[in-house]
């Protein structure tokens, strides 16, 4: 039966390359039709509702709904302080890995609980160990297009353009700008009561604008990794200002249902989030 919606699934992915064809070398489209873009909208959506995979996924979101309610997590972010953090201590602690976290199973025998990745890029960048690792994965559903395994591991969600943090991931995620907000709804979703960060350093060395697609030149110092993104990889540069708009409402939807997010990065620009060393957090009983 799935292929009877493959015509869906091309149809969608014609509709995304029109898309971006309209769009001039800035990236900007030179008029804003609310129409045109609610259609999009619209069409995208009922697209990817009306797939047998689709149902599928969802259907595995609605069953991890408050899986974990009232433990602990942490998120591990990318940032180079992810190196300070002793990974011995997470044992037993349920952790978000996000998009190539991989790059430190080299420096030590610790692996996330699941990893979680929607940036396109950093998906078909990251493709090989995608589809060879047997943690469980939350991936956006471009991740079909991309070449990535269906795979019992592979959870997909799909990402609305809405501005929100969603408490009920089965339906959609909003990416507000970055992997880790996607992590915190997911967080949210699985019933935790509160989420420490680390390596969440929140500071990038880029040339250009925030959201521009760009090639890297040069050791990557903006990460754990120097080879995080390589020498003639593209990446998308962030938005360090929009992520804190979206982080704040995070931090909002969670202190609202007496949950808490803390940031516990040994060195970060990020004053959104009460701040405590991972150690406090860890032994922290409220």
């Amino acid at each position: 039966m799935e292929q009877k919606f493959r015509w869906m699934e091309q149809l969608e992915a014609d509709c995304m390359t029109h898309h971006e064809s309209t769009k001039g070398d800035s990236g900007v489209n030179a008029t804003l039709n609310p129409y045109s873009v609610g259609l999009k909208l619209i069409f995208r959506r009922l697209f990817w509702d009306l797939s047998l995979t689709a149902r599928s996924h969802r259907k595995v979101l609605k069953a991890l709904k408050n899986k974990y309610q009232g433990e602990k997590a942490v998120i591990c972010c990318n940032g180079p302080s992810l190196l300070d953090v002793d990974f011995t201590k997470l044992n037993g602690i349920y952790t978000f890995g996000l998009n190539k976290i991989n790059l430190i199973f080299a420096k030590n025998e610790w692996r996330p609980s699941c990893i979680v990745a929607v940036n396109p890029l950093v998906i078909a960048q990251n493709q090989g160990f995608l589809n060879e690792t047997e943690i469980p994965l939350f991936l956006d559903h471009c991740a079909r297009r991309i070449g990535i395994n269906r795979s019992k591991n592979v959870t997909l969600l799909d990402s609305c353009d809405f501005p929100s943090f969603s408490r009920d991931c089965s339906i959609s995620i909003f990416q507000g700008f970055t992997v880790t907000y996607v992590a915190m709804q997911l967080a949210y979703h699985l019933g935790f009561k509160k989420i420490a960060l680390v390596g969440c350093d929140h500071a990038f060395s880029f040339n250009g604008n925030p959201n521009q697609i760009a090639v890297r030149s040069g050791p990557d110092v903006s990460h754990f990794d120097p080879s995080y993104f390589e020498e003639g990889q593209e990446w998308q540069h962030p938005d360090l200002l929009a992520s804190e708009l979206y982080y704040d409402l995070a931090r909002r939807s969670f202190e609202q249902d007496g949950r808490s997010i803390i940031n516990a990065s040994t060195k970060t620009a990020l004053r959104i989030f009460p701040q405590q060393t991972l150690e406090e957090f860890l032994i922290d009983g409220s």
